[in-house]
């Protein structure tokens, strides 16, 4: 039987994020830093918000690309579409690496067999389902983890991440100064411009 909600106990297979990982973040130009977590503002996502105090959560993911495909197109459909400059004009994609071992749950792979689950119940659902995906994340910081780990939905060839704020605390995520880009100008435009041309997806400007 297919697990949609993670047993009790919660045992996943352990993924150990190594420091000097390389990690890429896109995030809104409003927050003051590349490591600065959401602490619970804005719609629901796959795995946050949980918890009372409300856990603040940090996504991260291996690439850029997947970093562009988890936040300005998770809600473009495959194929051929469109993004609003508007969604793009306010975002910054920097890079990030732990300065110690992250302990996360694997929701990938062997890891997905292991917790009885398949990644269209877990990983890939539709928005709709957050309020059950959510769950996952709740039973891995009850475990201890430090966040989860799993194959982009948007981007399968590449891992995305999520960090939860109480674990990760204060230097254990480092800014890596030399990769950083604007998507609203200039060469970080340019490079969104190329990449999404690539997926055949345009940017209206109005």
């Amino acid at each position: 039987m297919v697990n949609f909600e993670p047993g009790d106990p919660f045992d996943p297979l352990t993924y150990s994020l190594q420091p000097g990982t390389h990690l890429y973040r896109v995030y809104s130009n409003q927050r003051t830093s590349p490591v600065e977590f959401n602490p619970g503002v804005g719609s629901p996502t796959r795995f946050a918000f949980f918890g009372i105090p409300l856990v603040s959560v940090l996504y991260a993911a291996e690439t850029e690309q997947a970093a562009i495909c988890e936040t300005i197109l998770h809600d473009v459909p495959p194929g051929s579409g469109y993004v609003m400059f508007d969604d793009i004009k306010n975002k910054v994609c920097a890079q990030i690496t732990p300065s110690r071992v992250l302990k996360l749950a694997s929701l990938m792979g062997d890891g997905l067999r292991k917790l009885g689950t398949e990644a269209k119940h877990v990983t890939g659902t539709m928005s709709s389902e957050y309020q059950r995906t959510v769950k996952w994340a709740q039973a891995a910081h009850t475990a201890g983890f430090d966040g989860l780990v799993w194959m982009s939905n948007r981007r399968n060839t590449d891992r995305a991440y999520v960090f939860f704020g109480d674990k990760v605390i204060d230097g254990d995520l480092d800014i890596v100064p030399v990769h950083g880009n604007i998507y609203a100008a200039g060469p970080g435009f340019e490079r969104i411009v190329d990449y999404l041309s690539s997926v055949d997806v345009e940017i209206l400007m109005a």
